[in-house]
């Protein structure tokens, strides 16, 4: 079974709030027969439109091939928060890597927040781009964390955040659930579907042709060096190749993804609030808490709770989304219980073992970027721009993160969900009790 039609109707967005709200796209052409481009960029996520543009802007000549339509993956469906650094904290990252490598690692961090924001004001794209994402504590041990974390960006990385106490916290966010936390005025929250929508609407204008409903089953370079990607319904024969598909690869490339694990998350969007926002939070910003199965949530523009909560693993979703994800929801602000839930979808990212994107030049002429675990707004993005630039010869930050360590899932395909699976459920239970 293939992920890509696994959930979803071929060519049309989840039943989501952002697909309801992001307005009217328009339909990209249908590759037939052959074209032949500089490059060739397989997936139309926030990576793929990102490095479309990128080189378009250069003048290269580029074809991007979407199974569904621009947005359609994570990049459409996430929870729409564009956070500091990596998604390892710096404190890890110092460990794994030393201290001048993870320094580069939070520049990069930070660059990829002004991308965004640059991108946003260039191609004037009307995503609702918001200041301000705060991390919860559900304990005392996680505040007091929290807390050290805090001084730790604020010493060792001239980073302003501010720490929460409990009363403090709550005077932004009133649920029971939460013992402090930090405010990050530096991260923030946007529409993810319009975002993608603006991209591809920039990068098309810059010049680079974008097929959809183009599901790409072959993939051949062949001894002249050049790369014949096979779809449905023709080909491209490109010079250069750039994998863009995230937690949708398949058995796509076998190298990434023996080191990129495809997992399930979900999100419920409740009926307007009204006034009674200000039981979730008084201001428009953005939570994410500290369990390892994480919980976050804001407001949508029209005042509705946006919340994302709980994940699978393997193909299908759960049948009932609501069910699934109203658990946390209640446990985080339980007087919401007579809420109506008028949206419910999921949506399938990728995960590494070490929680950092995994980038690779496969060959010289091919790259990939995926296993963004969480962190991918700001990492995909960024990713898309490294990889336009490596494949124009300037591949230091690139490079940056191809050097980091890469871990294959143990098990191998056949294992690592069900691994994976009972892993999560232990961590799960830890959350429950409070470890």
């Amino acid at each position: 079974m293939n992920l890509l039609f696994a959930n979803d109707k071929r060519g049309a967005f989840p039943a989501s709030w952002y697909a309801a709200t992001a307005g009217d796209a328009p339909d990209y052409d249908r590759l037939r027969g052959e074209t032949r481009a500089d490059v060739c960029i397989i997936g139309g996520g926030f990576t793929g439109l990102s490095a479309a543009l990128h080189l378009a802007e250069a003048g290269l000549d580029v074809a991007l091939l979407e199974a569904h339509r621009v947005g359609f993956g994570a990049s459409g469906r996430n929870g729409g928060q564009l956070g500091s650094g990596q998604r390892q904290d710096q404190q890890e990252l110092e460990r794994m890597i030393g201290r001048d490598a993870a320094r580069r690692m939070w520049e990069l961090g930070q660059d990829a927040k002004a991308l965004v924001r640059d991108l946003v004001v260039k191609h004037q794209i009307e995503c609702a781009l918001k200041d301000g994402v705060a991390w919860a504590a559900s304990s005392e041990k996680s505040r007091r964390w929290t807390h050290d974390y805090a001084a730790f960006l604020q010493e060792r990385y001239d980073y302003p955040i501010e720490a929460l106490d409990a009363a403090d916290f709550a005077q932004i966010c009133p649920s029971p659930d939460y013992q402090g936390g930090m405010l990050d005025m530096g991260a923030a929250h946007l529409h993810p579907l319009r975002l993608a929508q603006g991209l591809a609407r920039a990068a098309h204008t810059a010049g680079a042709r974008i097929f959809e409903h183009a599901h790409v089953h072959d993939v051949n370079p062949n001894a002249a060096g050049k790369i014949r990607i096979a779809t449905d319904q023709g080909h491209v024969l490109a010079d250069h190749l750039i994998y863009a598909c995230n937690g949708y690869l398949g058995g796509l490339e076998r190298k990434v993804a023996a080191r990129v694990m495809p997992i399930n998350n979900f999100i419920v969007a409740t009926e307007p609030l009204g006034a009674r926002a200000a039981e979730v939070l008084t201001r428009d910003i953005a939570v994410a808490d500290d369990r390892f199965v994480v919980n976050y949530f804001r407001l949508s523009e029209d005042k509705r709770l946006l919340f994302g909560g709980g994940e699978s693993y393997g193909y299908r979703f759960p049948s009932d989304i609501r069910a699934v994800v109203s658990k946390p929801m209640l446990q985080v602000f339980p007087g919401l219980r007579d809420v109506k839930l008028d949206y419910a979808w999921g949506g399938t990212l990728a995960i590494t073992m070490k929680r950092m994107p995994y980038l690779a030049r496969l060959a010289p002429n091919i790259l990939s970027a995926s296993g963004y675990s969480g962190h991918g707004l700001g990492n995909a993005i960024q990713a898309g721009k490294l990889m336009a630039e490596a494949v124009r010869g300037q591949s230091a930050g690139f490079d940056a993160f191809a050097a980091l360590p890469t871990t294959r899932f143990p098990g191998g395909a056949g294992f690592r969900t069900p691994l994976l699976s009972l892993a999560m459920s232990w961590y799960a239970m830890r959350d429950r009790l409070g470890f």
